[in-house]
């Protein structure tokens, strides 16, 4: 397959795009300035350009003439609710207009349901540092929810583990909760298995480690 990964200079979109060549797509790796990032230009069949996210003309030049989108985008220069609503758009039309219809995005936890069946962000006890974070991941799912795309939103049940290694395999989790782990390298088994074979459909999941 040619996928496109947005967002590919970060540290869950290097995995995805290593497990993208591991299994052998041609992956287009979207980052903002590719000169910045040569450990992404020397693997055989890993194009980079550069491109934005949130310009939907950019979005839908560099993802011509693929099949399946993976986001992984995050910019922390920018306030949250306005990057990940404009990326969200601008996926969306951009996508469209390219004439990719699936599209796999990496999501945070604490806006999944935690066991309570609140969102975890909204649980007792959870920390909320960083609520401006997840409440701009929220409003960027939101905006996923009102596209026509074929989307699926996958995110840690919990936090990454930084230093484990690649095992190739995860659990569907049944709800958010702050002590699960998985790797970046894990979670882009996940991502690319819904490239490869889509099981959600317009839906957001959890991974967990196996």
């Amino acid at each position: 397959m040619n996928i496109v990964v947005f967002g590919a200079g970060g540290r869950a979109g290097r995995q995805a795009v290593a497990e993208a060549h591991r299994r052998g797509h041609r992956v287009t790796a979207v980052v903002r300035d590719p000169a910045g990032h040569s450990e992404l230009t020397g693997l055989t069949d890993v194009r980079v350009m550069a491109g934005d996210v949130t310009d939907p003309a950019s979005v839908e030049r560099t993802a011509a003439a693929h099949d399946a989108a993976i986001s992984a985008a995050a910019d922390l220069s920018v306030p949250p609710h306005e990057f990940f609503t404009t990326s969200s758009r601008a996926l969306a039309s951009g996508l469209a207009k390219a004439g990719v219809h699936r599209l796999v995005v990496v999501g945070l936890s604490s806006v999944l349901p935690g066991a309570s069946g609140a969102l975890l962000m909204d649980e007792p006890g959870y920390p909320n540092e960083y609520r401006s974070f997840s409440l701009g991941h929220a409003a960027g799912l939101d905006e996923l929810r009102r596209c026509d795309l074929d989307w699926a939103y996958v995110a840690p049940a919990g936090d990454f583990d930084h230093a484990g290694t690649r095992t190739g395999r995860y659990r569907i989790a049944e709800h958010g909760d702050p002590a699960d782990r998985i790797t970046y390298a894990d979670l882009a088994v996940a991502l690319i298995d819904e490239i490869e074979e889509p099981r959600r459909h317009r839906t957001a999941v959890s991974v967990r480690e196996a």
